[in-house]
């Protein structure tokens, strides 16, 4: 059994991330635990650049914790303003012994009362939990899941982007050349 760190505590991440890795890799399985890192970027990464730095710090940042795992993913949530509104998205970069690979998940356009928040300086997890009245909500459905009634939610979200981060380790030998 291979072992996978996230780079997070985020429940949402952690399925996300064993969803992927069994998809990709079935019928190997997987241990996929959690890590409490610091991002290096700020609590609600505010461009396309500044997520993914914090993406590749969380997987730099979870293999030097945890030194003995298979991979190492680092996922980030951000925003950035495009055309007047604000578009929420997420990075993921995945890391193993001497290699590393990324993929960005599809972007949504934040509804004004949820982008006004977020301007002002709130997280996007706290901006929905203002505006749709719930509690923790990016440890569960995430904005995504509340904007479509989870039709899609977070972890459909990170799950695509885990995916696509894990083609050129499913690919190796066109990527790596070996």
């Amino acid at each position: 059994m291979k072992k996978v760190v996230v780079a997070s505590g985020n429940p949402v991440k952690i399925q996300a991330t064993l969803n992927a890795f069994s998809r990709m890799f079935a019928p190997s399985r997987f241990e996929v635990d959690g890590a409490t890192v610091i991002s290096g970027v700020g609590a609600q990464p505010m461009s396309d650049a500044e997520t993914l730095r914090g993406a590749e710090r969380r997987a730099l940042a979870a293999e030097e914790q945890v030194p003995d795992a298979d991979f190492w993913v680092g996922i980030e949530g951000g925003v950035e303003e495009s055309n007047g509104e604000l578009l929420a998205f997420a990075w993921v970069v995945v890391r193993s012994a001497g290699f590393s690979a990324r993929s960005r998940s599809g972007s949504f356009v934040l509804p004004a009362p949820v982008s006004d928040l977020v301007r002002a300086g709130k997280e996007l997890g706290e901006a929905d939990d203002i505006v749709f009245g719930r509690r923790n909500s990016k440890q569960k459905e995430g904005a995504l899941g509340l904007l479509t009634g989870k039709v899609i939610d977070r972890r459909e979200l990170y799950q695509h982007a885990i995916l696509l981060a894990l083609v050129p380790f499913k690919s190796s030998e066109l990527y790596t050349g070996s």
